[in-house]
């Protein structure tokens, strides 16, 4: 007896308003398509596949590394799973791994929840909301953490998108059509890593190829690195600026709430996941916070905290 089945990623929920249309997936209420006047924004995937490079991920509690796995808070100190065995490192939370609860659904726009499990690792007690929706200016995502415990709860966040360099090759192609691109990010400050890609310090990104406020090109930048010091403008937000050699410009907005950002092309990675772009990350966060400290979120008892990310295209020819 054969079986219908749903796609692997889960239920596929689909928006669109005026020249924007998004898929938003059951799995980790990642999001899997951005298009504008039916160009992809981001890099998509195949909903039946592994997920092959964290396109789309909401990256939570947590985003990006903590080293060994381990942290301590409130005194206490877990141990998290360990995603990448070569560097002994926990990677980009776990809400990716579930499926999410779907709250609402209309034709522009969408919101899912997962409540965090009850396991060793993380044995706090939140709801996480995450909210799409699309209008003239855009896709807009917030997203809310709420502690339904009796006791304070870590919290850093974090997306993963691959913005698409608007070519779809594969391999060392991807590399030249990367270069073609140019990338714009007000942050004075380059997070210094060990070989580990853990952070041990900062430097200004003054005379580096760091320095990324004069809208240089990818050309010649393997990036797999974070920025913090970021420049807010009058409205509160911080935002990168990313240039294709078609003439479609995306703007990926952050709210005030956003302090760092991470970078990263993909150089070296297999081709089999590599994506056709480069992945440009809004953090409030950026990696081992749960083990540093550092702009880690103490979500109080019955209190929330919110973050808002925004996407939006314009043509410049």
């Amino acid at each position: 007896m054969s079986k219908i089945f749903k796609p692997r990623t889960g239920n596929q929920y689909s928006i669109s308003f005026g020249d924007y249309s998004a898929v938003v997936t059951e799995l980790g209420a990642n999001l899997r398509t951005l298009q504008w006047k039916g160009k992809d924004l981001i890099a998509s995937f195949d909903p039946n596949e592994t997920v092959p490079c964290c396109n789309g991920y909401v990256l939570v509690p947590y985003p990006n590394r903590v080293e060994d796995g381990q942290y301590t808070f409130e005194g206490k100190t877990y141990q998290l799973p360990i995603d990448e065995v070569e560097r002994n490192t926990s990677l980009h939370g776990f809400g990716y791994r579930y499926f999410w609860k779907l709250e609402s659904l209309t034709e522009s726009s969408v919101e899912l929840s997962w409540r965090a499990p009850a396991i060793p690792s993380y044995p706090f007690d939140i709801t996480v909301f995450v909210h799409y929706e699309l209008s003239d200016d855009g896709l807009s995502q917030s997203v809310t953490v709420f502690n339904n415990d009796e006791k304070p709860a870590p919290w850093a966040f974090g997306i993963h998108p691959w913005l698409s360099n608007g070519k779809h090759n594969t391999g060392d192609a991807i590399e030249e059509d990367n270069a073609a691109c140019h990338l714009e990010l007000h942050a004075s400050k380059h997070v210094t890593v060990n070989d580990r890609l853990i952070p041990n310090g900062t430097e200004d990104v003054t005379g580096t190829k760091y320095d990324l406020t004069t809208n240089p090109s990818m050309e010649g930048k393997g990036f797999d690195d974070a920025w913090t010091g970021v420049e807010y403008i009058g409205d509160g937000s911080t935002t990168a600026v990313f240039t294709r050699p078609d003439g479609i410009q995306v703007r990926l907005s952050g709210d005030n709430t956003v302090n760092a950002w991470q970078v990263c092309t993909g150089t070296g990675f297999p081709e089999e996941i590599r994506p056709a772009g480069v992945a440009v990350e809004p953090m409030t966060a950026y990696a081992n916070a749960f083990r540093t400290g550092k702009n880690l979120e103490r979500v109080e008892p019955g209190e929330s905290f919110s973050t808002t990310v925004r996407y939006s295209a314009r043509s410049i020819d």
